[in-house]
């Protein structure tokens, strides 16, 4: 069985907001997702055991970031601030919204698994 590394999780969550958000004023919606897949690297290069292990953690970090922000931008919309939640993230249905998630889950288990390449 699998044994996730939750602060590692967290610090990847951590290092993927911030690289998000100053990669994405230097170079744009590129340099958001740069910075996610270099969190999500960091994350299964930190994660120790296999590729799949790294795979699940870089997922996880896609995953849980998508809901957090995906929440964010829920309660940006319901306290008026609709404009600025569209330019974070333009999702405007429940179903887009899953399916960005997915794609962030499938984009951190990539980075994940490059991540535990690079260490081995």
């Amino acid at each position: 069985m699998m044994e996730i590394n939750w602060l590692t999780v967290r610090r990847g969550l951590l290092l993927s907001l911030v690289l998000w958000m100053v990669l994405r004023e230097v170079a744009g919606d590129i340099g958001g997702v740069v910075g996610f897949l270099a969190a999500t690297m960091y994350v299964g290069y930190r994660a120790d055991k296999n590729y799949l292990n790294g795979a699940a953690h870089g997922a996880l970090v896609g995953i849980v970031g998508g809901i957090i922000g995906g929440l964010i931008i829920l309660i940006l919309y319901l306290i008026g601030f609709g404009d600025y939640a569209k330019q974070l993230w333009p999702v405007t249905s429940v179903i887009m919204a899953i399916v960005v998630i997915i794609l962030y889950g499938i984009v951190g288990g990539i980075g994940g698994t490059i991540g535990s390449v690079i260490k081995r």
